[in-house]
């Protein structure tokens, strides 16, 4: 399927209401897994990939080089909607406008840019800082006019929960809006009245809220924030935390034991390869041969 009809599908399925539950995925497996499991959307989290692949805290190391490499692989792998994790644009509102162009191109139907400072850090991370208002709205000006197909959408984010007050934080989220975002995401409320607030305070436009296993958000309930009002329920690394706990048990027993087979602990041979597709390469590979 084209990214142009996806990025539609997308925006319809947003304007038409209802939340979508969208969990994230920091490599081409577990954008397979969410696939096949029914879900209508998948997030590549910036803080994913760094831990996956560098083995390192969401501190800032990913550049838009990994993030677009990243995408472009998912977009192989996956028709779903691919919801983009950009940091903070990986520098000023140029270099925005520059992110913007590329990580569309590899296939991203939104893009998220947020309004922290260069080095960022996870949103549920302590000491975390923002740019002031008129350089984080030059950043949102920025990727807006830099997007080509008018249904890839901007996910403007802001961390001012943190470093100020809910109240500054939805009026940098409405003040986004402004300059072109089609969805804010007000990280990090740290109570379910906070919660309720944002969608309330900005009716109108597609709200995300990022639910963060073990972070500073309280879990509610997806029919709870589907009647708030949400468009997108966001477990960013859900399916890392799930994968490291399995590596951690599995090589916990193999170590043990000594030996690994198929049970609980593993999937079984079928599993994985039907996973990433071993019967149509066959299939393939018979055409071609």
């Amino acid at each position: 399927m084209q990214t142009t009809e996806i990025n539609k599908r997308f925006r319809d399925r947003l304007t038409a209401g209802g939340a979508v539950l969208m969990p994230g995925a920091a490599n081409a497996l577990a954008a397979r897994v969410i696939e096949d499991l029914g879900f209508e959307a998948i997030y590549i989290s910036g803080a994913g990939v760094t831990n996956t692949f560098f083995g390192m805290p969401d501190n800032g190391f990913v550049n838009l080089t990994d993030i677009v490499q990243h995408t472009s692989i998912l977009r192989n792998t996956t028709d779903l909607p691919l919801v983009v994790d950009a940091d903070t644009g990986f520098g000023n509102a140029v270099n925005v406008h520059h992110t913007v162009r590329m990580i569309e191109r590899a296939g991203a139907s939104a893009i998220q840019i947020e309004d922290q400072v260069n080095p960022k850090r996870c949103g549920h991370f302590s000491g975390k800082d923002v740019v002031p208002i008129e350089e984080a709205r030059m950043r949102i000006r920025a990727a807006a006019d830099a997007r080509q197909d008018p249904n890839f959408m901007i996910v403007a984010r802001t961390d001012a929960r943190a470093t100020s007050s809910l109240d500054e934080a939805l009026d940098r989220a409405a003040a986004f809006v402004e300059e072109g975002a089609d969805i804010t995401f007000v990280e990090a409320p740290t109570s379910p009245e906070e919660i309720r607030e944002i969608p309330r305070r900005l009716h109108g436009t597609p709200q995300l809220i990022n639910l963060v296993v073990g972070g500073k958000t309280p879990i509610l309930d997806f029919d709870a924030l589907n009647d708030m009002g949400f468009a997108l329920v966001l477990y960013a690394n859900v399916a890392l935390q799930g994968a490291l706990l399995g590596m951690q048990n599995a090589l916990g027993a193999l170590k043990d034991t000594g030996r690994m087979d198929e049970g609980k602990l593993v999937a079984d041979f079928e599993l994985r390869q039907n996973t990433v597709r071993k019967a149509y390469f066959d299939a393939l590979e018979k055409k071609y041969t």
